[in-house]
């Protein structure tokens, strides 16, 4: 700590603080941007990006019950549910409570959900055309983010 009569060290090379050298900028202002590619693509489907979350994990496997549908996206239970609630409301999903347990509620795909992923299979290859970067670039970045959150994770986790 410098006292008030001490000049502040003097800085060498990038300012630690400057926003262009932040990931968690660089990660937010990529996260938007790239969600908004995904619009008009989702737009016609009649969802948003995070209720496409949703069905990409129940076109893998359904059902789901909500914890393990919580999980698997990494979302809290309260934030899944207003979601859940919509996608059942465009006929989407079903939420029912599991025979044997009533606590569990899970999720399925309705006809009409499974019906959608023949359109929604176009959207990943309408993405990468519209981003200009190969598939390589794209599956080398998805990798580093993979490790990025596990990495984070260990990290909050203590």
């Amino acid at each position: 700590m410098t006292s008030a009569h001490e000049p502040p060290p003097e800085r060498t090379g990038e300012d630690p603080l400057a926003l262009d050298q932040q990931v968690c900028f660089a990660l937010a202002v990529a996260s938007r941007n790239v969600i908004a590619l995904y619009r008009p693509f989702l737009d016609p489907l009649g969802i948003t990006h995070p209720q496409y979350l949703v069905m990409l994990a129940l076109w893998e496997e359904t059902p789901l019950s909500v914890v393990q549908l919580s999980r698997r996206l990494s979302l809290e239970p309260a934030t899944l549910s207003p979601l859940l609630r919509r996608l059942e409301a465009h006929g989407l999903i079903t939420r029912e409570r599991r025979h044997g347990d009533e606590r569990t509620l899970d999720i399925s795909l309705t006809a009409r959900g499974r019906e959608i992923r023949a359109d929604a299979e176009r959207i990943p290859e309408g993405v990468v055309a519209r981003l200009g970067m190969s598939q390589g670039e794209l599956e080398g970045l998805r990798d580093v983010l993979h490790r990025l959150i596990s990495a984070s994770a260990r990290a909050t986790a203590g």
